[in-house]
């Protein structure tokens, strides 16, 4: 029998918080934009557990995880694998690269080389890639989460905004915590240095994450919060602080982490709340600052702030 997101997403909470501390709603956010099928860009400095938390999540839904660790040396074929020939039989055979799976870390996007960047386009937006003119599909569960230091910019290459954009959110990882610190220090000080943090394995199946995704496709959202959603979007691009505002995709994706929230919820519709929670995460990585702005501090998160306090919420 199908589980509902409303029990799956406190399930994944509870197990994530054996292995990871602090941090909740942030791994909520990941797991909600897993469920609408999107791709997520975790920001953190290193040591906060990111990749833990992608490899304890993938572990968690049972789903097939690959990772990359990016260099600027990386190539287009090292993720998307090559035509080899096979000598015994003189047949080119494709060899599937790390791109073919459920789950994908892209760990220090941002060291990736433009031209290998940019072979993750079709792969995010069609969730198919096209080698020496063949189309492979790529899995119906396929979702891309990369990480990237915000603070090292030695070796590495800005994303450009075409790509910014195929991530539906960006969940920025602060540092834990004083009692959050303290737990951390004392699990590693008890565990066994050789032991994995046990995961319950078997609660959750693939199958229940496709049929949360159809949940939460089934939510209803009533005209007027399609119309505030629309406002929030349009309000960025004539933001005085913001020299480029958000897109149309912008707007869709928060419509879908808004829905997954509801359902995650016990909610068959969509409140005004579910959006203000998802705005900054879906909007922050899409607006860029007028230089003058960001000399004065002005951040993404802010106008963020400012422009859902603007913007008239439906009754």
């Amino acid at each position: 029998m199908p589980k509902p997101l409303s029990e799956l997403a406190p399930g994944v909470r509870a197990e994530l918080g054996r292995v990871i501390v602090g941090h909740g709603d942030a791994l909520d956010t990941l797991f909600l934009t897993i469920v609408c099928g999107g791709h997520s860009l975790f920001e953190g400095v290193p040591g906060l557990g990111k990749t833990l938390a992608v490899r304890s999540l993938a572990g968690i839904l049972q789903v097939r995880f690959r990772r990359v660790q990016c260099t600027p040396d990386l190539m287009p074929a090292d993720i998307i694998g090559s035509t080899v020939l096979n000598t015994a039989t003189g047949e080119f055979r494709f060899h599937r690269g790390p791109l073919f799976t459920d789950l994908l870390l892209v760990d220090e996007i941002n060291r990736m080389p433009p031209r290998t960047q940019a072979a993750l386009l079709e792969a995010m937006e069609e969730r198919q890639v096209t080698v020496d003119g063949t189309t492979h599909e790529l899995s119906p569960l396929f979702s891309v989460i990369a990480t990237q230091n915000p603070v090292e910019f030695e070796g590495t290459y800005p994303l450009p905004e075409a790509e910014l954009d195929r991530f539906a959110v960006k969940i920025r990882i602060a540092y834990p915590g004083e009692d959050d610190e303290r737990t951390i220090l004392a699990r590693h000080h008890e565990a066994d240095p050789g032991a994995k943090a046990p995961l319950q394995t078997g609660a959750i199946r693939p199958e229940d994450l496709a049929d949360a995704r159809r949940e939460a496709a089934s939510v209803r959202v009533e005209p007027g919060l399609l119309g505030y959603v629309a406002a929030l979007v349009r309000r960025t691009r004539d933001w005085p602080a913001v020299a480029l505002g958000a897109s149309p995709r912008a707007g869709v994706h928060m419509i879908q982490l808004a829905k997954a929230v509801a359902a995650s919820e016990q909610r068959d519709f969509v409140l005004p709340d579910d959006v203000k929670r998802v705005a900054p995460a879906v909007l922050r990585h899409r607006l860029i600052i007028r230089a003058e702005a960001e000399m004065e501090g002005v951040t993404p998160d802010q106008v963020v702030t400012e422009i859902l306090n603007t913007v008239p919420v439906p009754k």
